[in-house]
């Protein structure tokens, strides 16, 4: 029968191994838990014309947060899956927050309150998730 060791891991032979593995898994990600919220954010993204119950009175923002939210939320599948090639696309998603913030007087006709102000939260949102993501890119990856 093996041996199994139930305590302490410091005394393990191939601890540091492990420790290294365990870095090289992570890509130096300093703020793994951004990629939940900016998906959830994307989700909401998508989502807003119908909780918000604009579908009729504004059709063109209907289709804009659909596709905007989408993209966001790939973004965040990106993130997760290969930081190492996606974190530079971070400042994509700070030009999709600002873009969502003008959006309802470019896209939309006559928004009311409620849809300027679902936009700009969720593009101030977007803008500070991917300045987050953007600061964790350039103090992770190590420049020659």
């Amino acid at each position: 029968m093996a041996n199994l060791h139930r305590g302490d891991i410091s005394s393990h032979p191939d601890v540091s191994e492990m420790r290294d593995r365990y870095a090289r898994m992570l890509g130096g990600r300093d703020v793994a838990l951004v990629d939940g919220p900016v998906f959830l954010l994307g989700l909401y993204c998508a989502a807003s014309p119908w909780i918000l119950h604009y579908t009729a009175s504004q059709p063109a923002l209907v289709a804009h947060n659909l596709i905007v939210g989408i993209a966001i939320g790939l973004l965040a599948l990106g993130f997760t899956r290969a930081p190492e090639r996606m974190y530079g696309l971070s400042w994509a998603m700070c030009a999709m927050g600002l873009w969502m913030i003008i959006a309802p007087w470019v896209v939309g006709r006559n928004p009311d309150a409620g849809v300027i102000v679902n936009n700009i939260v969720i593009g101030a949102l977007a803008l500070v998730l991917g300045l987050i993501c953007a600061g964790t890119a350039m103090k992770s990856n190590p420049r020659p």
